[in-house]
């Protein structure tokens, strides 16, 4: 059974083997969260200049809004505030800076009534981050930029938490997409997206699914290993939302995590993980008990020399 726990007071250590349970975490507003959310707010309103980022789709042509998404989004994961901000919400949730890692924080869009679902705004279908060279034992922290509702919010689809689902993760290499599939070239992809996203090949039962509506300066934590997806949009307002990803050293080490139970990928994401400490890379001999031979086969990093 997966429940929901909210504004838990339990340890960081507890909290992950909850996390590999199929539990859920929501907090209400937190200050460190907050003051991100105001920060990341400042920067797209910067972005489209004056108009309402939840209402501008319906006041440009859906290719100078995708440029706009294709200038703003690296500016945002790479600007050196966002790392700030990120080891400040670690700080106050708990997590041990010394042994806490994360990935580079990530902005997401998702328009109403499919005016932008593809490339730079891609509509997220059912997948587990596991399918994506995730590790076990990733930690997927998931905030709205502003309020969100039900019908503009993400879900997820819970009878699958241990029920495999057949889909076509066996074609996906974290550093052969590094390579080719990631890039400026994507805010082309406005009506669809050819890139071969790891997807399912069976139909998945939508229902019964679970949707939870944090406030601004609220998050949420799940299991890279939960399958969930983005809500089809039809609240009329588009919905930005940052999602960042931690993995803790020791269960990195130890490989703990949630029960693989479908993913058939290959490569690993870890060396894009920074430490909440320093902003250094995971150690080479933890790295080294996730390589499995295809590290020749494109670029290891998204910013490695080379990549898309």
């Amino acid at each position: 059974m997966n429940s929901v726990f909210f504004d838990s007071r339990i340890s960081d250590g507890d909290r992950r083997r909850a996390l590999y349970a199929g539990q859920l975490f929501a907090f209400g507003v937190r200050q460190s969260v907050l003051k991100f959310a105001e920060f990341t707010q400042q920067m797209i309103e910067d972005a489209f200049k004056g108009a309402d980022p939840e209402m501008a789709q319906y006041s440009m042509p859906v290719d100078s809004y995708a440029a706009i998404l294709t200038e703003l989004k690296p500016k945002f994961i790479h600007h050196s505030e966002s790392k700030r901000h990120l080891q400040e919400i670690l700080g106050e949730f708990g997590c041990d800076p010394e042994r806490t890692f994360f990935e580079v924080p990530k902005l997401r869009s998702s328009t109403s009534d499919g005016y932008l679902t593809a490339g730079i705004a891609y509509a997220w279908h059912p997948h587990r981050d596991t399918w994506y060279s995730a590790p076990a034992c990733q930690v997927n922290w998931w905030m709205p930029i502003y309020e969100i509702e039900p019908a503009n919010a993400m879900t997820f689809h819970t009878r699958y938490w241990d029920t495999p689902v057949r889909n076509s993760s066996a074609g996906y290499n974290y550093y052969v997409w590094n390579q080719k599939y990631r890039g400026e070239h994507i805010k082309s992809f406005t009506t669809k997206d050819p890139r071969p996203l790891p997807a399912p090949t069976e139909p998945v039962e939508l229902i019964p699914e679970l949707r939870v509506i944090c406030p601004v300066g609220g998050i949420m934590l799940f299991s890279g290993a939960h399958l969930h997806s983005s809500v089809p949009n039809s609240s009329g307002r588009t919905r930005f939302s940052v999602d960042f990803r931690t993995a803790h050293l020791g269960d990195l080490d130890a490989r703990l995590g949630a029960h693989n139970v479908d993913s058939a990928c290959s490569g690993t994401v870890l060396r894009e993980f920074r430490s909440a400490r320093d902003l250094s890379p995971l150690p080479d001999e933890v790295i080294a008990k996730y390589e499995d031979g295809t590290e020749a086969a494109g670029s290891l990093t998204f910013g490695a020399p080379g990549s898309a």
